[in-house]
């Protein structure tokens, strides 16, 4: 399913949060939504996944107004997961994840046997076979933010938007998650604080500031140190990693009050497209 805003914009009193974004994310792409605090990745997110109506400009799902459609048409196609999401209820993770076949059941009905062997499903992709029992008020950060990616996979979408999803995940499951994210011939857009995993698992970037889109593309292309510089403050270098991937590494902050050092770069066509 295709993806797309047109000048699209999210306002409240006295600023502009999503300033006249358009873009177009092409079915079965994984596509990185990066960007400093406050550059509006979150609320981008939010407009895209019909949860927040813009001020101004259109989402178009397959050519088709969002606006159109109702929150159930909406939930079986396109799955949200929050940077934090949390609950007073007590829930089992079997449950939680179970909410994901909420859109495809009548509102009485219990879960039959194609629910609870997509259920099933989603546990064992995010390794959470074991932890199906287990209630919600025990489960680990990482353990609740694998739970509601489950969730968002038990809704089999067509579309996945995932806000920070690694944010409270060890290094494995990091790993893990993004490499399944670059695997599913979903459409994905995540956004990401990680530079060297956007750039290892996505095939495009879209980077925001000031509410702002201002480069799209692969990431070779959108990673630059003078870019980096510019946006995220940082002085970085761009190489390649043991395995040949596209990696950032950091000096520190980018000094705001002396001339530009020579930086260390690679040329775009150096950088294979690591899935």
């Amino acid at each position: 399913m295709r993806i797309a805003a047109e000048q699209l914009s999210w306002s409240v009193p006295g600023r502009t949060i999503v300033d006249d974004v358009t873009l177009d994310i092409t079915p079965g792409e994984t596509v990185g939504l990066i960007g400093p605090n406050g550059s509006g990745k979150s609320s981008l997110l939010r407009c895209l996944a019909g949860l927040r109506a813009p001020t101004a400009g259109t989402v178009l799902y397959d050519g088709e107004p969002i606006h159109d459609w109702d929150t159930r048409r909406i939930a079986r196609h396109v799955a949200f997961v929050e940077q934090a999401t949390d609950t007073d209820s007590d829930l089992r993770v079997a449950d939680v994840v179970g909410l994901g076949r909420t859109p495809f059941r009548d509102r009485w009905r219990g879960p039959d046997a194609t629910d609870r062997a997509v259920i099933a499903a989603a546990l064992a992709r995010l390794g959470l076979t074991e932890l199906a029992s287990r209630h919600w008020k025990s489960l680990s950060g990482g353990e609740r933010q694998r739970t509601h990616i489950a969730r968002a996979l038990a809704q089999r979408p067509w579309c996945i938007l995932l806000d920070e999803p690694t944010n409270h995940l060890d290094i494995k499951h990091q790993l893990e998650l993004m490499a399944l994210l670059a695997g599913t011939d979903q459409t994905v857009l995540v956004a990401l604080h990680d530079l060297s995993l956007a750039a290892r698992y996505c095939d495009r970037l879209l980077l925001m500031h000031q509410g702002q889109l201002i480069a799209a593309g692969p990431p070779a292309d959108v990673l630059t140190p003078a870019r980096l510089a510019d946006v995220f403050e940082v002085d970085a270098d761009i190489g390649l990693d043991c395995l040949g991937n596209l990696a950032v590494s950091y000096r520190g902050t980018a000094p705001q009050d002396c001339p530009d050092r020579p930086r260390a770069t690679v040329e775009p066509s150096q950088h294979p497209l690591k899935r």
